[in-house]
């Protein structure tokens, strides 16, 4: 039987535990993932945000296309000259089942369906619902809101909101553009309806 003898290390004591550099270089890597998460947690709200207003944007939509198709007699009376909703003043008559319509609508775009201390918060960021006459019994319903980040901007045939969704103008030529320019930050949906002609 053959014995081994095993040796201590050379200045006579064996290394135990973790040095002093290699603790400071865990705790780097392990800020720099933490740093990662908060990122990436941050991302992960803005986008669940984003979805949330489309959801929004898109039962708007519905509704008042639901509206318009119901009340098809006076469908050309649902056209809109400015946006309804954020910075407008909603109508109040509703002596007909156009007036309520209108109402209800621009008074949805502002968020009354969720209120805090008087404050509207049920819509979208600054909801705007336009409705366009396109000819031939056809009708452009859109619904436009604030973006959270900069992404292409709508196509030039659907100007409900246009350029009322962008970052002021900077104070001086050497301040960078702001984040929110050439609408980018205009979330649009829109859908057509189209009334048959029964006659």
């Amino acid at each position: 039987m053959v014995r081994r003898h095993l040796s201590a290390a050379p200045n006579g004591r064996g290394q135990r535990g973790a040095t002093l550099l290699e603790v400071l270089v865990t705790l780097l890597i392990v800020s720099f993932g933490l740093f990662g998460l908060v990122g990436l947690q941050a991302r992960l709200q803005s986008s669940e945000m984003e979805s949330y207003q489309r959801s929004q944007a898109l039962i708007l939509l519905n509704d008042m296309a639901s509206r318009i198709e119901i009340n098809r007699r006076m469908a050309s009376s649902y056209v809109t000259t400015a946006p309804l909703g954020a910075g407008a003043t909603c109508p109040t008559a509703t002596a007909t089942r156009l007036q309520v319509d209108v109402k209800e609508w621009c008074n949805a775009l502002q968020g009354a369906a969720e209120t805090s201390s008087g404050t509207k918060l049920g819509a979208m960021i600054g909801g705007r619902g336009c409705v366009q006459d396109l000819g031939n019994n056809e009708y452009l319903i859109t619904v436009a809101w604030q973006g959270l980040v900069p992404i292409a901007a709508p196509p030039e045939g659907v100007p409900c909101g246009k350029d009322l969704y962008d970052a002021a103008a900077p104070a001086s030529a050497s301040e960078p553009a702001p984040a929110c320019s050439s609408d980018r930050c205009r979330r649009t949906v829109t859908t057509l309806v189209r009334i048959g002609n029964l006659s």
